[in-house]
């Protein structure tokens, strides 16, 4: 069952207008694609028992980053390493590739570094584990366009925003080389749920009345003039969704839209969205000790790989 809503939303002295609506199952007997204990067990994996992924913890985040590399050398021969330099430190962004070599890429990213001292199990090695479940799903599938993997460091702060940020170097590299991109998604936070009453909130008070106020769903998040890209994955999500699952097109300017690495890509003028369980707005341990493995519903994380998966095959037919 599909419903619709649109809502004009009315800020002095701004105008703005939210496209929002969702798609449930019709069906809850769901046979996984993904595996939810591989899930569990890529996310653990990311999380050192002896230091953070953070851009100060080098040994850290390089141990994650070879732990991903490994993890899609074991599926693909097709891996590339972006290497740079921020204030003296070296990073690398880890890309796996699927298709044809030459064709329009489609780009599917998420960061593997945590803000500060803490676990980052939700954020972001939920979308990891996903990019690494994707990987295994890809390997004997027919494409019609290049499926480029991409596993960003430097997110975080201190450089949110700015040019170090991994997806922001990896965006500008297909930019300038004139490289086409069909477009990009974005994991960001895909394995916190909660089906508690109010344990929902968002950024104005009264989205509550078209999205709930149960933490229950997946968001796929676009800003306006996304282009075709972003409406053609929406579609073919809601032909057959999965996981409860509501849609939002706004300004950049509402908060959190343009929270993660799917921005940088509209720097350049590519199409792109964000697909999230809306962080901070539903998620409690965001940035803290508390965003450990326990809290994560690696079911649900399996459903959103399959979603996204099945969405993606279909845009390559």
């Amino acid at each position: 069952m599909i419903r619709f809503w649109q809502c004009i939303i009315f800020l002095f002295p701004a105008v703005f207008f939210v496209s929002c609506y969702s798609a449930t199952p019709t069906s809850t007997n769901i046979s996984f694609l993904s595996d939810s204990i591989a899930l569990r067990k890529h996310v653990t994996a990311l999380i050192s028992p002896i230091g953070f992924r953070n851009y100060l913890d080098t040994a850290t985040l390089n141990n994650a980053a070879d732990y991903i590399s490994q993890e899609f050398s074991k599926i693909s021969k097709r891996i590339n390493i972006q290497d740079y330099k921020v204030e003296g430190r070296e990073y690398k962004n880890i890309i796996c590739s699927f298709g044809p070599e030459d064709g329009e890429r489609i780009i599917i990213g998420a960061h593997y570094d945590v803000c500060g001292n803490q676990p980052g199990a939700d954020d972001n090695a939920s979308g990891i584990a996903g990019l690494l479940e994707l990987v295994r799903l890809l390997k004997d599938t027919d494409l019609k366009y290049r499926i480029d993997l991409v596993a960003y460091t430097l997110e975080e702060p201190p450089f949110f925003r700015s040019n170090a940020m991994g997806s922001y170097v990896h965006a500008k590299y297909l930019y300038d080389n004139k490289i086409p991109v069909k477009g990009m998604i974005c994991l960001e936070m895909i394995g916190y749920f909660n089906d508690n009453p109010k344990s929902q909130t968002y950024p104005i008070g009264f989205l509550s009345w078209f999205y709930g106020k149960t933490a229950d769903y997946i968001l796929i998040v676009q800003k306006f003039s996304n282009g075709s890209f972003g409406r053609k994955f929406n579609r073919s999500v809601r032909k057959a969704p999965i996981i409860e699952t509501k849609f939002l097109r706004s300004p950049k300017f509402l908060a959190g839209v343009d929270f993660s690495d799917h921005r940088n890509y509209w720097k350049f003028g590519y199409d792109a969205l964000m697909i999230t369980n809306t962080s901070f707005y539903r998620n409690q341990n965001y940035h803290l000790e508390g965003d450990s493995v326990e809290t994560l519903d690696f079911k649900r994380m399996a459903c959103v790989v399959d979603e996204t998966f099945l969405a993606v095959v279909n845009l390559t037919k």
